[in-house]
Formats: C-alpha cells, structure tokens, sequence
C-alpha cells in the first residue's frame, strides 16, 4: 500500500512537471488545470491498477545514474565501428544473428536490456521470449561483444538483480 501511494505521487509529480515544462503558462488558474489533469490521469491509473513497480520504475532512479553514461559511451563506440564499416571501400559488413541469453528474471530486466542492445548503434533487438534475445549484428565481432555479457550484467546490476 506505501509503495502504491509512493509511486502515485512520484508519477503525478514527474506528469505535472513534464506538462509545466510543455505548457509554458505559469498563471494560476492554468496551472490549477494542470494539477487536475494529473491528479485525473494518476487516479485512472490507480483505478487501472497501472502503477506498479515495473510500470512506474522509481526503484532504478539512482542505479540509472550509473548505467546510462556507460551506455553513451558504449554508443559512442558502436557508432564510431559503423561509421569506419560504412566508410570503408571494402564494405566489411558481416550480417549475424545470434541469441543472446538475458539473465534478468524480471520483463523490466529484459526489456531494458532489449532496449538497450537496439539503442547501440549495428544492432537490432529482433525478439525477446524464454529468456533469450535474438539480435541481428552488422559485424560478427559485434555479435561476440554482445556474447561476452557485459551490457548484460551491467543491466542486471541495475535492475537489482544480480
């Protein structure tokens, strides 16, 4: 009952500041519409019963901090890799698929990770199912990176589920 009520009002806050933000009228009565529209979006929710721990993650907020730097610079790198394929004469594209086991237990986890993997420039997130993501690489050494399992234990460390 606490973490429903905590996620609610963490949800209305993050709603009211993204539609001031989107709004741009700071009067009193706009705002007071605004408020209302939040409050009404947050109950329907609740009614619905769509905050939950999964669909409003708030638990991952400071682990989050840690993972998303790694993971711009891991885009970094991986468009750098595409950049030097497309260039290249020679066109050293070496299209793969491969399944990549995701050790989350949770879908948060796996999604995330999915996610994360697409994000990543010379890779796609093709399926997730059994705990198992089918990716499509542009290079074989992309695929084998991908196999090592350091963006998957960098993922599990920040769902909490290492």
């Amino acid at each position: 009952m606490r973490d429903r009520l905590i996620h609610s009002i963490s949800l209305g806050a993050i709603l009211f500041a993204v539609w001031l933000m989107l709004s741009g009228h700071y009067t009193f009565f706009i705002t007071t519409l605004g408020v209302l529209s939040c409050v009404l979006v947050v109950s329907i929710m609740k009614r619905m019963e769509l905050i939950d721990h999964e669909g409003h993650p708030i638990h991952l907020t400071w682990r989050a901090f840690t993972y998303i730097p790694w993971l711009i610079v891991e885009i970094i790198k991986a468009n750098v890799d595409v950049l030097k394929i497309i260039l290249s004469p020679s066109l050293p594209a070496t299209p793969t698929l491969v399944r990549v086991k995701a050790s989350q237990k949770s879908d948060l986890g796996q999604v995330i990770y999915a996610n994360s993997i697409t994000l990543t420039p010379g890779t796609i997130s093709v399926d997730v199912a059994n705990g198992e993501i089918l990716v499509h690489a542009l290079t074989r050494s992309g695929a084998e990176e991908l196999l090592e399992g350091k963006m998957d234990s960098r993922v599990t460390k920040m769902v909490g589920e290492n």
